[in-house]
């Protein structure tokens, strides 16, 4: 991958680029409408309804910008085209831990499409970047700082 490249999946892209119309076409419009009606009232200087929406717009126009940039930086994986024979972007693995003896199952996503608590795990973290590349059977290690955790591939596959 080029340097300065954000990884997504065809998800994660149209979830950002619905993010950024819904903030250029609903967002802005709605506080438009709010600093107007703040203007309305008068004096801004003691206008508290004005500092917020104000407040807002710095946030909804810095949401933006980071989309923006975001998006240019997208390098789409299909994960269609993913295969299943090693680990990698796009795939779900199902794992072991062998010290608890207990089976994990995520999805390997950009960083920018991790959610451990949604199921998916980002490539660069340490269990994504310690799988990627291996197949189904083969046990890996991860050093977690001074502990050496042990995974075993159960299954790699892909959604449907």
């Amino acid at each position: 991958m080029a340097e300065g490249k954000i990884i997504l999946t065809y998800a994660g892209l149209k979830k950002y680029e619905d993010e950024l119309q819904d903030l250029k076409v609903n967002k802005r419009h709605d506080i438009a409408l709010k600093i107007k009606e703040a203007r309305e009232q008068g004096d801004l200087s003691e206008n508290a309804e004005y500092d917020a929406a104000k407040d807002e717009q710095r946030d909804i126009e810095a949401r933006i910008e980071e989309l923006e940039s975001l998006l240019k930086k997208a390098e789409v994986v299909d994960e269609d085209e993913a295969s299943t024979d090693a680990v990698s972007i796009g795939c779900i693995v199902r794992i072991r831990d062998m010290t608890e003896k207990e089976d994990l199952e995520f999805k390997i996503v950009g960083s920018t499409e991790a959610a451990s608590l949604g199921g998916s795990i980002s490539n660069e973290s340490p269990v994504g970047k310690a799988i990627m590349g291996h197949k189904e059977g083969e046990t890996v290690k991860v050093q977690l700082g001074d502990e050496t955790l042990k995974y075993k591939i159960l299954k790699i596959t892909k959604e449907e």
